[in-house]
């Protein structure tokens, strides 16, 4: 049975990278945040108890659940009420921007880059996540378990409730679109 520091543990090394996840399925950054905190409250109040093994495959499998859970309210919710945000002008883009956060500076220990060389690395990462973000749903989360979170075939096929040929197939399919896509724009891996 997992301890509440060990509960802590893992909740805290898996929640940069299931944020990241869950912001390639929903492309909303409020909704990610809501989405990977309510998985984990739901882990720690009904599998808390559970071995430490068990905890990520378990988090996987609510993540993706609260996933679609999301994604089914967006539907109903669309259905019955009209999105105030598509009223919103040209000059409303960026009213959230914050331009500390963007030039907050290099962390103790780290060398600082110039600023072509950050703007070449971010315009880079944009194209890649542009392009996982274009895979369709499967593709994408059988690559990004597969690769992000660096779970092996078994614990995909298991958090995606599929079979491992599946999610090898899924994960083929993937990096093969990825590395067309990416070298039509130029970028070599």
């Amino acid at each position: 049975m997992a301890t509440e520091q060990e509960l802590s543990d893992f909740l805290k090394s898996v929640d940069k990278r299931a944020f990241k996840r869950t912001m390639y399925h929903v492309r909303n950054e409020e909704s990610a945040l809501d989405i990977v905190q309510d998985s984990m409250l739901k882990l720690a109040e009904h599998y808390g108890d559970k071995p430490v093994g068990e905890l990520p495959m378990l988090f996987q499998r609510i993540l993706t659940n609260s996933t679609l859970d999301w994604f089914r309210r967006q539907k109903t919710r669309n259905a019955v009420f009209t999105n105030l945000g598509d009223f919103e002008g040209p000059n409303e883009d960026g009213a959230d921007f914050d331009l500390l956060e963007v030039h907050a500076g290099a962390p103790e220990g780290e060398a600082v880059q110039s600023a072509e060389d950050v703007v070449r690395r971010s315009q880079m990462l944009q194209r890649i996540e542009t392009e996982i973000q274009a895979l369709p749903s499967r593709q994408r989360e059988a690559f990004l378990m597969r690769y992000w979170e660096e779970m092996d075939v078994a614990e995909t096929a298991a958090a995606m409730g599929c079979s491992e040929g599946s999610v090898k197939t899924h994960c083929f399919r993937a990096v093969q679109t990825l590395s067309r896509a990416l070298k039509a724009k130029g970028i070599v891996l």
